[in-house]
């Protein structure tokens, strides 16, 4: 059998005929790249060792445009999607599954890149691809590639992180600046040219997750605020958890690039998605601890203290703007930046 072209190849039909086709695709790219005990059994699904403790699970798809994008591509994406909201259960990830759906005419080179960035971004997480799965389209009826992705991970003893758990008196955390991701998405897209490259802030955060919990603090909800950005994400969690948030507009940090850009193109950064940043709130008296804490790692090293909760039967999120005045931080009724994750 001649082997794949990886140079000049593309995808056809055949690949996703459930036969000959398919069989070398995976023995020739996915396994090789994605190699694991899970993997290596052969089977429609991955036998894993038992744990201790309690197992969570997320599942998440990525239909991101363009699929490379400086900081980062869909494959990585796809990885820290999903570690990241295992991460945000309190837990450590410790397995993926992978399913691509991929367009006929989809180059080879570009599917490859694409494995080899999830397999890298895998590794540096510390988590394996057990299982996958392959479909292919017709062309026109796809968009290149898309790729959904499942974790699995076990949550330390004690701990307990839920939407529902923020209190009045807690303050909210950020762990760094906002937007970078939403915006590198866009600046591709569209063509746009800044005095300064703006770089998906895409990264595995589990890494810090562990760094906050290990300090002690009374964490009550962590979250990562990608679609919707850091508004949607408060949002959600006022409603859960039945309080208000009130916000100080100075603290929220913002890149001056993506700044810049958000006022050009007339965004609002605080709905502009994220991949490596995440929401703590913790109690009032743990806040400047475990911002320190944050602050030593180098994925929160510009972590800021941003808000408190407040009782509010309207479960409303404000802001406190440099002007003296309050704003509304409300849903938004539609998205500004689709095809973004």
């Amino acid at each position: 059998m001649i082997k794949l072209d990886f140079k000049h190849g593309c995808i056809d039909m055949s690949h996703g005929s459930g036969g000959r086709a398919m069989a070398q695709l995976i023995d020739e790219l996915f396994l090789p790249l994605l190699a694991g005990d899970g993997l290596a059994q052969g089977n429609d699904g991955a036998v894993l060792p038992p744990v201790n403790g309690r197992l969570v699970m997320s599942t998440d798809s990525h239909v991101v445009s363009p699929l490379f994008f400086p900081g980062g591509d869909i494959g990585s994406l796809a990885v820290h999607g999903t570690v990241n909201d295992v991460a945000m259960m309190g837990a450590t990830p410790l397995y993926l599954s992978a399913s691509f759906i991929l367009e006929e005419g989809f180059p080879l080179a570009n599917l490859r890149r694409i494995v080899e960035s999830m397999a890298r971004a895998a590794r540096e997480a510390g988590v394996a691809v057990v299982t996958g799965d392959t479909k292919v389209v017709e062309q026109g009826k796809g968009d290149g590639v898309f790729i959904s992705t499942t974790g699995v991970g076990v949550v330390r003893d004690g701990v307990s992180l839920s939407g529902d758990r923020a209190r009045p008196g807690d303050c909210i955390l950020l762990s760094g600046s906002i937007g970078e991701h939403g915006m590198a998405i866009l600046s591709q897209r569209e063509g746009l040219a800044f005095d300064t490259t703006i770089v998906s802030d895409s990264a595995a955060l589990h890494g810090l997750v562990a760094a906050m919990l290990d300090s002690g603090a009374d964490i009550r909800v962590l979250r990562d605020p990608t679609r919707g950005g850091l508004a949607t994400t408060l949002n959600e969690i006022a409603r859960q958890s039945g309080v208000g948030m009130l916000l100080q507009e100075s603290a929220i940090p913002v890149n001056e690039t993506v700044g810049a850009a958000c006022e050009f193109l007339g965004l609002d950064p605080l709905y502009v998605a994220n991949e490596g940043k995440l929401v703590a709130v913790c109690a009032a008296t743990d806040a400047e601890r475990l911002a320190a804490v944050m602050r030593a790692h180098p994925l929160g090293a510009s972590a800021a203290i941003i808000g408190e909760v407040i009782e509010d039967a309207h479960h409303f999120v404000q802001m406190a703007t440099r002007l003296g005045s309050r704003r509304m931080v409300d849903w938004l009724s539609g998205e500004q930046l689709p095809r973004i994750c």
